[in-house]
């Protein structure tokens, strides 16, 4: 495994790899990696000749009341994570190599970035387009791997590399769960033990609604309204989206047909804040 700093040099291996023939997959990371992140990594292994994985914390997708500077960092674990599940690469480059001195161009993603996570975190999606337009040049990716976790920031990848002719393939993988349901995230390590408990909410309440819909409930302001309802139980839990809505496109819904809904959560416990989703009215 290849340790590479330098966006010039990471060019230039990915060009002599896709040369060579080889198939480069890709998985973009802040890192403090967890299995939801080997996941990534162990599909990207599975399909591609050579796996590159980035690190890099980009501070252009927090605001500035966000938890930019507290986000958590372990980099020597990091690298022992990606080495053990066969990273070819990785790219670990420094914000003046990503944003250097004069920088001033942004990718501005549309409507589908607008609504929850952006209404929410206005900037958020900006940073996250740039940020990716960015790395998917340097890495030249044949498949780039991201979780299904962060479903609206998938939906806005697919849609900016599909707008902007990037020749590669966007491949979303299922959301990896802690024993107990609750989906894997960086930030779970702020939570405090109670606070961990109380995060449960947010699992229990998606199994809430899979029981709503398989007791043929295809209301969707009914299932958002009893979700609501069940969330604001939780004494912890301050609710700042329950949505069901379009997994193509996250348009509103009023009924769910099957196959075409997700359930999207945004809840805070106590200063954490926490996202999952879950696609409804499908087979599993």
């Amino acid at each position: 495994m290849q340790l590479i700093e330098k966006a010039g040099e990471m060019q230039k291996i990915s060009e002599e790899l896709r040369t060579a023939g080889k198939t480069i997959g890709f998985v973009p990371t802040m890192g403090f990696l967890h299995s939801g992140h080997l996941s990534l990594v162990d599909a990207a292994r599975e399909r591609c000749n050579t796996v590159i994985v980035s690190i890099y914390v980009n501070p252009t997708q927090f605001s500035p009341s966000e938890d930019f500077k507290q986000y958590p960092k372990d980099m020597e674990r990091d690298l022992k994570l990606c080495k053990g599940h066969g990273t070819d690469f990785v790219f670990v480059p420094d914000d003046m190599e990503m944003y250097p001195n004069g920088f001033e161009t942004e990718v501005k993603p549309g409507n589908i970035a607008a609504d929850l996570e952006g209404r929410f975190r206005p900037t958020h999606f900006q940073g996250v387009a740039t940020i990716v337009a960015k790395l998917f040049n340097i890495v030249k990716p044949h498949i780039a791997f991201f979780g299904q976790k962060d479903f609206q920031q998938s939906l806005v990848v697919k849609r900016m590399a599909q707008d902007l002719n990037f020749d590669l393939e966007i491949e979303v993988c299922p959301i990896v769960r802690e024993p107990d349901g609750l989906a894997m995230s960086s930030r779970n390590t702020y939570l405090s033990a109670e606070e961990r408990k109380a995060a449960l909410v947010l699992y229990k309440a998606i199994q809430l609604a899979k029981e709503m819909v398989a007791k043929d409930e295809r209301n969707a302001a009914a299932i958002e309204e009893k979700l609501h309802n069940f969330i604001s139980a939780e004494k912890r839990a301050k609710i700042d989206y329950i949505a069901v809505r379009d997994c193509n496109n996250l348009k509103r819904i009023e009924k769910i047909e099957e196959g075409k809904a997700v359930l999207l959560l945004a809840v805070r416990i106590g200063k954490t804040r926490l996202i999952d989703n879950e696609l409804l009215g499908e087979e599993k």
